[in-house]
């Protein structure tokens, strides 16, 4: 169980809360480092290319006889070695994608999740729909700022999806990203500095969880009575 700190869009603390159970996980640091590693590999656009010996535009006629002349044996000045030419072993430009299977990816996300959380590096705000002026998220952050020990440089903030005209209040102030909280990713979380997540997230993701819950165990029942009916069959 992992506490929050709450503050109002005053920069007031609040009653703690709990960062929800399914978004809390075992420490994996390989794990985060692969998913790490692939979200920094997608950074590249991968187009550097060179002109390889058969692209440049230089003659192929052999510059001189094979034999008789004392010097090494060349064919035309396009050849890697000359000034000019083509570049052995360069770019290609072509783009490598490293890939992450989807599960892998939320398990990342999650443990980027857990371990921010226990640094004391996530902290939530309630009520942010109502910040309306650039004046007060600058308090607030700087408050949110003097609570975590003056740590975090920058700071990402994790909107709902009802509350994304936030952004006009925040995208002016410096060290600062918004996003909704569905885009975040394990690479964001981790070096996105201190991490604001909107109350209001939380609360939906709980709401969504205890929806889900009852289907899944339903589910879970159906697939027992499948395997029990099987059974019986064969036994018959």
């Amino acid at each position: 169980m992992i506490k929050l700190n709450v503050y109002s869009i005053k920069g007031v603390k609040k009653p703690t809360m709990v960062l929800p159970h399914d978004l809390e996980v075992k420490a994996s640091k390989v794990l985060l480092a692969q998913a790490i590693r692939v979200y920094t590999d997608r950074l590249h656009p991968g187009l550097a290319k060179v002109k390889r010996r058969g692209e440049v535009a230089y003659s192929t006629r052999k510059i001189y006889r094979q034999k008789g002349t004392g010097r090494a044996r060349h064919g035309d000045r396009g050849a890697p070695i000359f000034v000019g030419g083509g570049v052995a072993h360069g770019p290609k430009g072509v783009k490598r994608e490293l890939r992450l299977p989807k599960k892998l990816a939320q398990m990342a996300f999650k443990l980027a999740l857990t371990l921010k959380a226990k640094e004391g590096e996530i902290v939530v705000v309630d009520n942010l729909s109502s910040l309306t002026k650039t004046k007060d998220a600058f308090s607030l952050i700087n408050k949110i700022r003097v609570g975590q020990g003056g740590r975090a440089g920058k700071f990402t903030f994790a909107l709902s999806e009802g509350n994304r005209a936030v952004n006009l209040v925040l995208r002016n102030l410096e060290n600062v990203v918004t996003l909704p909280f569905r885009n975040l990713n394990a690479y964001k979380v981790f070096y996105g500095g201190g991490l604001v997540i909107d109350k209001e997230v939380l609360e939906t993701y709980e709401l969504k969880k205890k929806k889900l819950e009852p289907k899944q165990n339903q589910k879970k029942i159906n697939n027992k009575k499948k395997l029990t009916d099987k059974r019986k069959v064969t036994k018959k």
